[in-house]
């Protein structure tokens, strides 16, 4: 078998799979799935990303947890930190749009190639 680019191996494999991550790399991805394994930061992630327009103010965020609004602006500040979302003030209020590019990267740092179709 000759050892071309884009072999089977390479295909189905995810980046972290295929080689070992750099130091850089772990660090950044690391960050960004401790980020997201909060239930709190994930459902966030979730409510901005599926709000009409793709951002959702933190008013209206706040109001969907039983969390005092400090808490939900640091669990925004993590997800802001990490690049997952990105923060626009507007007048007294802070929007909130979730960045794309990193959202992939973690995406794709685990999926193997094509994900094979959910069975019914």
């Amino acid at each position: 078998m000759s050892n071309q680019s884009g072999s089977a191996e390479e295909l189905c494999c995810s980046p972290v799979l295929r080689e070992p991550l750099s130091a850089e790399q772990s660090e950044a991805l690391a960050r960004m799935f401790k980020a997201v394994a909060d239930p709190v930061r994930l459902r966030l992630l979730s409510l901005i990303a599926s709000h009409v327009d793709g951002e959702a103010c933190v008013c209206e965020l706040v109001g969907a947890f039983e969390l005092s609004q400090p808490t939900i602006s640091h669990h925004l500040k993590v997800l802001r930190d990490t690049g997952l979302v990105t923060a626009e003030r507007r007048g007294t209020w802070v929007y909130y749009r979730v960045s794309p590019e990193p959202l992939a990267r973690l995406a794709s740092a685990l999926t193997p190639g094509e994900l094979a179709p959910v069975p019914a």
